[in-house]
């Protein structure tokens, strides 16, 4: 036990996750009202440790927006454009394939694909450009599409979200973004995505997926008009999901950009809540393997101190980034492999490159300088 915790009046909450005993919605609040950040670390640090070992994980994947062009109109949205706007653009299923190809060539496992919520691309488009990327490499894995996406698919197929997945499912959808979470409570969804859908509506594009056997991420947007509780409200819909469907590999909480967009926020999120926030979700979704500390929301360099504080992925080199940048992040538009190999181990951690599902595809050695050839593939990153 460190000095942190036993010192600490989170004692009680540390024997709790000692014990494997559950956190409630009060105890999670509990720590996200705490200051002693270096206790609450601690805790989710030891939760972390017994979940997946010393390994932290990264994935070279390339993003792809197929358009900006959307018919919402989110308040805290910097991506959205509408017909009329000049910086609007939409790419062809041709400049799509261009974009795999180069990430292909560098190494690329995965293409994280996502746009607006096109108001004239046809349900065919979608369906083309999974089927013409998965015939480029089978093994390439395509990770797209958010909830609310889906449930515009939908619409223009005139199909139920089941059978518009099944169709994507079957053109080469392997996975779902959790992006479009932002904050459930209802009051607070309302007054920064107006329009968008419902916490229900979200999670029930996921629990479809999740019983046609497919896997996904989720994510919650924190730091700007919401309260704590309403972030613990969220946390305790996504657990009881998984726990209903056991089908989210990841949780990535997502830091509240600032810049250009119609929410005026006056402390946007600090450091220091960027790694309660990660800690806490580490100890309340104890039905979740994963914590992943997104380097393009909180820097590198503070993605890296997450490690000691929950996180056990840095999620990806991403290439070419537009929504979190569009809104003011100054992070860089990518991350080269190396650069996450050295963070790990500056964070004491063994690196290792993963999939779309977290599965271990290369281990590298704790130290640098005895780098040899892969000796892991398709290895569970999950300690049973």
């Amino acid at each position: 036990m460190s000095f942190a915790i036993q010192h600490s009046a989170l004692r009680d909450l540390y024997d709790k996750v000692v014990a494997g005993e559950r956190l409630s919605d009060a105890d999670a609040l509990r720590l996200f009202e705490s200051r002693d950040i270096n206790a609450v670390g601690a805790i989710a640090d030891f939760a972390r440790q017994r979940k997946v070992g010393n390994r932290a994980s990264y994935i070279l994947n390339r993003y792809i927006n197929y358009s900006n062009y959307c018919i919402l109109s989110c308040q805290f949205c910097s991506f959205a454009r509408k017909k009329r706007d000049k910086d609007g653009f939409e790419l062809t299923i041709e400049q799509i394939v261009q974009k795999a190809r180069e990430a292909l060539a560098l190494g690329i496992t995965e293409l994280h694909i996502v746009g607006g919520l096109h108001p004239a691309l046809p349900f065919s488009y979608y369906v083309d450009f999974l089927k013409t990327l998965k015939a480029l490499d089978p093994r390439l894995q395509l990770k797209c599409f958010t909830a609310i996406e889906i449930l515009h698919l939908a619409w223009l197929a005139k199909k139920s979200v089941e059978q518009t997945l099944i169709e994507l499912k079957a053109a080469g959808l392997e996975s779902l973004t959790g992006g479009g979470a932002e904050i459930f409570r209802k009051e607070v969804r309302h007054a920064i995505a107006r329009g968008k859908e419902s916490a229900e509506e979200y999670l029930d594009v996921h629990r479809t997926w999740h019983r046609l056997g497919g896997r996904s991420t989720c994510t919650m947007l924190f730091g700007h008009i919401e309260k704590l509780e309403d972030r613990v409200h969220h946390l305790s819909l996504l657990r009881a999901l998984q726990d209903e469907t056991h089908g989210f590999t990841g949780f990535v909480p997502l830091p509240y950009q600032p810049e250009n967009n119609d929410i005026p926020v006056r402390t946007p999120p600090t450091g220091f809540d960027q790694l309660r926030t990660i800690a806490v979700s580490r100890l309340y979704l104890d039905n979740f393997d994963h914590i992943t500390a997104y380097w393009v929301g909180m820097g590198l360099k503070l993605a890296q101190v997450a490690l000691s504080h929950g996180a056990d992925d840095l999620h990806g080199t991403i290439v070419e980034e537009h929504i979190f940048h569009m809104a003011g992040a100054q992070s860089p538009q990518l991350q080269t492999e190396a650069a996450m190999v050295k963070a790990i181990r500056e964070a004491g951690r063994i690196p290792v490159q993963r999939n779309t599902f977290y599965e271990a595809v290369k281990e590298w050695p704790a130290t640098a300088g005895a780098d040899g050839l892969p000796n892991l593939t398709s290895t569970p990153m999950v300690n049973v």
